[in-house]
């Protein structure tokens, strides 16, 4: 009855702290001073372009987003699965900043630059200068159309002159035909048509895969990743970074097959293969990990493992 008991507590705790929602915040800022917009999941945030933009109230622990500049010269930036939180923990709101860049090719690109955790209890300091958007509010998409119409009188100098001679009074009409004095009177009228439609609603984050990976790491982190274990001169060392890395962030089963092409031998390929299949995003994908074996009895190991 105690371990009964014991077990539901573990369960309602464990519900408690998913039921927990993640409300992060992101900033992005353009180091250089360029304006621009702003879009999460297919939607716009900002209604004109800005210099430094915040977002609060995120929900998901990773979004797609993309920079449209208002200096179309400027192209654009795209970056997939953009984090928002903590990559160990992903129930942990954090208060994460990147920066638009130049980099040496000339090109606009998007750089992490600080996160902190957000405390719930603190109030944050945010500079006049930032621009603060809550996601969710969607910004109408306004479409107008002018109409002007000119309406043009011409008329011409026309002068009534009285002339009076010994009393008697004689007025005279005279009508100027000369272009240099006609007169033209100008008036516009211009109508504006205004249609307003509601922004399209942020789709839905990826699905979780099975087991304790939601996502899996991004093209960009894993090369970070990898180049990090590559660095380790000794074959023991490399092991214990790769697995400290994938422990906190789950690849495809293409990472994995590469990171485990970094090791020299085979018990080490083995012995990482089957830790990281716990972090695997796609195991329906982990029969391409044979390929990085030489042996059989390597192959049939891995495979009666995660047959488990």
């Amino acid at each position: 009855m105690k371990k009964l008991t014991l077990l539901m507590s573990c369960v309602l705790i464990y519900t408690a702290s998913m039921a927990q929602l993640i409300n992060s915040t992101l900033t992005i800022f353009s180091e250089d001073g360029h304006k621009f917009y702003l879009i999460l999941n297919g939607t716009r945030m900002n209604d004109k372009p800005e210099t430094n933009i915040r977002l609060q109230n995120l929900t998901q622990p990773y979004y797609n987003c993309k920079i449209l500049f208002d200096d179309k010269a400027l192209g654009e930036v795209s970056k997939n699965y953009l984090p928002v939180t903590d990559p160990g923990n992903q129930t942990q709101s954090m208060d994460v900043t990147y920066k638009i860049k130049t980099d040496k090719n000339g090109k606009q690109v998007l750089r992490y630059f600080s996160a902190t955790p957000v405390v719930v209890t603190a109030t944050p300091v945010i500079p006049p200068d930032v621009v603060v958007y809550n996601y969710g509010t969607t910004i109408p998409v306004v479409q107008t159309t002018v109409t002007e119409t000119t309406t043009t009188t011409t008329g011409t100098n026309a002068a009534n002159v009285g002339v009076n001679m010994g009393g008697m009074g004689v007025n005279m009409n005279v009508h100027i035909n000369d272009p240099n004095l006609s007169t033209q009177q100008t008036t516009t009228t211009t109508t504006y048509t205004t249609t307003t439609t509601t922004g399209s609603t942020p789709p839905p984050p990826p699905p979780a895969a099975a087991g304790p990976c939601a996502y899996a790491m991004t093209s960009a982190d894993y090369a970070s990743a990898k180049a990090s274990i590559e660095k380790a001169t000794f074959e023991e060392t490399k092991l214990k970074s790769a697995k400290s890395i994938i422990s906190n962030n789950c690849m495809y089963a293409d990472q994995i097959r590469s990171i485990c092409r970094l090791f020299t031998f085979e018990a080490s390929k083995l012995d990482f293969a089957k830790f990281a299949y716990k972090y695997c995003y796609d195991k329906n994908n982990y029969f391409k990990i044979n390929d990085v074996f030489e042996f059989d009895a390597s192959r049939d190991e891995l495979s009666t493992f995660t047959a488990q």
